[in-house]
């Protein structure tokens, strides 16, 4: 009996063990197919653009676990990918020259990175450790260097507003939307030895090849008036944008660098435009409608409009796809939506006028 009794008990371990061991796969796995996801806390970022603020919000409970002091005007947020630190665009329309800094481990401020002529900056964007912005008074986008502690690249656009960012993870090439120019810039990157012979030409006696040179090349599409938030598609062959002005949304082939279809919706000041991960819903956000438009990627019609608030500003999707964070400006609120229901399951308080979002990964300490 004594036996029979510790065979079970064994038994009972390793089943226990085994579901044990079968459940951590299934949730590595499900985390896989969503993105791969760095060392650290998960937290949701928040900006309040009138109590110039940063806030920390454990996207479990929604509860905010710190606020921290930003800069004038604050507008977009990204994370570096350690999860040590946040920067922030002091944006103010072309007032300010300041990137904010947060250091995300101590919660606490740090010394805000000069632009000096960058002025406006606004869009940003994280390409390996470099943080890249768009500077609007300056007709530019910019990357800064947190370990030289300099701004180590400028990137003239040449077009009215250069306002929202995207920086393919290879750093070749660079989206922004061009707001007053109802405008798409694409930048390529390449390479150029400076000096080097023709091909077929043999080099001259005593030539010594140079370093090679970085040089971008700027694809300029017309798209609609007052385009300004875009996505790619997860497979990166389309790039849809909102326009503001005409309440239409461009589609443009990323491969042909063309419009390929305009879809005329009636979306007027529509301000920000998210793919959710599977591709699936495209959300905007608009300015004059308390309602979410839920688009179908697919068929490219309307799916769904839902009440989210008075108005709404940015849009955060969480990586698993389960939940989409709105912020809803004149509310002081950000509404959670459950993107499998498509409705609006609970809501954040995190400061008044709440607009720019980001995710970040924080060590712990």
């Amino acid at each position: 009996m004594a036996e029979s009794r510790l065979g079970l008990a064994n038994r009972i371990e390793w089943t226990a063990r085994l579901l044990g061991t079968v459940a951590v796969l299934l949730l590595l796995g499900t985390l896989a197919r969503a993105q791969s996801y760095p060392k650290g806390r998960p937290t949701l970022l928040i900006l309040s653009k009138t109590a110039r603020t940063l806030s920390l919000v454990d996207p479990a409970t929604l509860q905010v676990m710190a606020s921290v002091p930003v800069g004038a005007d604050p507008h977009e947020v990204v994370a570096t990918p350690d999860g040590r630190f946040a920067y922030v665009s002091d944006y103010g329309f072309g007032r300010y020259h300041t990137l904010s800094v947060v250091d995300l481990v101590h919660r606490k401020a740090l010394p805000a990175v000069e632009l000096g002529a960058l002025t406006g900056p606004h869009g940003l964007a994280v390409q390996g450790q470099k943080i890249w912005f768009t500077a609007e008074g300056a007709k530019a986008i910019g990357r800064y260097n947190p370990a030289s502690r300099s701004v180590d690249r400028i990137v003239g656009t040449g077009q009215d507003r250069t306002h929202m960012l995207r920086v393919m993870s290879d750093g070749r090439r660079i989206f922004a939307t061009n707001v007053n120019s109802g405008t798409l810039s694409i930048l390529d990157r390449s390479l150029q030895i400076p000096g080097a012979p023709p091909p077929g030409f043999a080099p001259p006696p005593g030539y010594h090849p140079q370093p090679p040179i970085e040089q971008w090349h700027q694809t300029v599409i017309p798209v609609g008036a007052g385009d300004e938030g875009f996505d790619l598609t997860p497979d990166g062959r389309e790039l849809w944008t909102a326009n503001a002005v005409d309440g239409s949304l461009s589609i443009v082939d990323t491969a042909a660098l063309r419009v390929v279809d305009t879809l005329h919706l009636g979306l007027t000041r529509a301000n920000r435009l998210r793919f959710t991960p599977d591709g699936r819903y495209a959300l905007v956000s608009r300015l004059n409608s308390g309602n979410l438009t839920v688009m179908d990627v697919r068929s490219r019609r309307i799916a769904d409009r839902i009440p989210v608030g008075t108005a709404a500003e940015g849009i955060l999707i969480q990586p698993d796809g389960q939940r989409a964070f709105v912020a809803c400006s004149p509310d002081n609120t950000v509404a959670v939506l459950d993107l499998q229901r498509l409705q609006v399951v609970a809501r954040i308080r995190a400061g008044n006028d709440p607009d720019g979002m980001a995710w970040a990964w924080i060590p712990e300490y």
